[in-house]
């Protein structure tokens, strides 16, 4: 095959969660899997794990901040150790999960990370892309696609449950849960509490017992407090409109349970203990790690089997969201795509979608929407801002219907382009080249054009764009909800 029909990349993916953080390098090949009389279709045809970290816990300096500097010395050994230098790596995602996601400096773990993260690594979070990228790395995806059936992947961390429903290989509902294994902290291999989280509380109060730092706890009575965290986790499988302390700890919309469940696969920190033979017995063996998630693990299983659900062991369990944003968190635009190669890479580029329902059929009723939209986000003007506006199908447009879109745009942008000559647009549709011809025509002034066609972008906040690839024939794209954001 000719090399310019196939390319590979070195994707890497770092996970700061609740209790561990942890590294995957992964190698991407990139390959035109289109004969030569078709237009070219550019799919990422391999993944190949070439370094996976030692699982660290996470650095912290105290309750409310992570540590910036040990985090970075963690990346720095793991490059170092797989022999790679951030020049040589091409993109990827650091992901900042769970109790984590909450400390006061998470946006300073991305300062920090920059020197590390090579020219096109970003910082991902948002309990729906870590759901999918956990489902993703843990296998789920591809046993819902292979064995056609409904699987819901479970990721349970250190602070939070991430739940990803997977039909024929794709995501097709996310939620999140306040239950992790950390959320109660013990002197390790004792049974003194040295800490307990607000969600810890809520739980300690439906059961009606009282329990505070430093006091010494037995077994009989941790178990009734683990056991309702479990049947949280497992009545978001039951119902679409949770009530009691599965609402109270709901992080996210609830599952809308639109298909039936009965395949479930646990990931995440306590998975291996949902899948051993039997349960911890002593208090010395649930606080082995300085939490309860090994009984939480145990709980879990047991109130999913009674519950009458099938358990099934995923590929990877602990380092499954880890293994998920290393290979799942880059996508690929279409062939048809119109851009100057000089703009690019760009990074935190805002995503605005101004049609949530239907796109207007006249250039005046698309102008108007666009200008409302921006208007309401305060975005006018450029601000300092970059942003790309997303349509969200349909999937193929008539040419009347695309040169409509493109003067609507245009008009409604006409603010925004007076100050900011970079115009991005990222489409559902197979149309980028035919769009960017259009605007191209349309546009009197110099415009610095990007269009991106096939990419769905829902569920983020942001976009990186990274620098052409094949020939310019493709651009990667990372998908991003800031983690300072939340």
């Amino acid at each position: 095959m000719p090399e310019s029909n196939m390319q590979t990349i070195t994707s890497v993916g770092i996970d700061i969660g609740t209790t561990t953080t942890q590294l995957v390098i992964s190698r991407l090949t990139i390959e035109n899997t289109a004969s030569g009389t078709f237009v070219p279709r550019v799919e990422i045809t391999d993944k190949e794990v070439i370094h996976r970290s030692r699982i660290y816990f996470t650095p912290l300096l105290d309750r409310e901040l992570i540590n910036a500097v040990a985090v970075s010395k963690i990346v720095e050994g793991e490059y170092s150790a797989a022999g790679l230098t951030p020049e040589q790596i091409d993109t990827g995602a650091v992901i900042i999960t769970g109790e984590t996601a909450k400390k006061e400096n998470a946006k300073a773990i991305i300062d920090a990370l920059a020197g590390f993260a090579g020219d096109f690594v970003v910082a991902t979070a948002g309990a729906n892309l870590e759901s999918i990228f956990a489902g993703k790395g843990s296998g789920a995806a591809m046993y819902s696609a292979q064995k056609h059936q409904v699987v819901v992947n479970i990721d349970v961390g250190g602070g939070t449950s991430n739940f990803a429903t997977f039909y024929e290989g794709k995501a097709v509902d996310t939620a999140c849960l306040n239950v992790g294994g950390h959320l109660i902290e013990f002197e390790p291999h004792g049974d003194r509490i040295t800490y307990l989280s607000k969600p810890a509380k809520v739980a300690l109060l439906s059961t009606g017992q009282r329990l505070s730092e430093g006091e010494r706890v037995a077994l009989p009575q941790l178990r009734p407090i683990v056991k309702v965290m479990a049947e949280t986790v497992v009545n978001l499988l039951q119902t679409p409109a949770p009530t009691g302390l599965t609402e109270k700890l709901l992080m996210t919309s609830p599952l809308s349970l639109e298909v039936p469940i009965r395949k479930v696969m646990i990931s995440g920190g306590v998975a291996d203990y949902v899948y051993a033979q039997k349960g911890p017995e002593t208090m010395t063996e649930v606080t082995a790690y300085g939490d309860f998630g090994p009984l939480l693990g145990w709980e879990l299983k047991k109130s999913l089997e009674a519950a009458g659900f099938d358990l099934e062991k995923p590929k990877e369990t602990v380092r499954a969201t880890v293994i998920g944003t290393g290979t799942q968190s880059v996508n690929l635009s279409g062939s048809t795509i119109h851009l100057q190669e000089t703009t690019l890479p760009l990074r935190n580029v805002l995503v605005v979608s101004p049609f949530h329902k239907t796109i207007p059929d006249t250039a005046q009723g698309i102008a108007e929407v666009v200008r409302q939209e921006l208007h309401h986000l305060e975005l006018e003007s450029s601000q300092g801002t970059t942003i790309a506006i997303t349509l969200k199908g349909p999937r193929s447009m008539s040419f009347t219907d695309i040169q409509c879109l493109a003067q609507g745009l245009l008009q409604g942008m006409e603010g925004y382009l007076a100050e900011n000559n970079v115009l991005i647009l990222v489409l559902e549709a197979d149309c980028g080249k035919v769009l960017g011809q259009c605007l191209r025509a349309l546009t009197e002034y110099p415009l610095e054009l990007i269009c991106l066609d096939q990419l769905e972008v829902e569920d983020c906040d942001y976009i990186d764009i990274g620098k052409p690839l094949m020939g310019g024939r493709v651009v990667p794209v990372v998908l991003k909800t800031l983690v300072f954001n939340r």
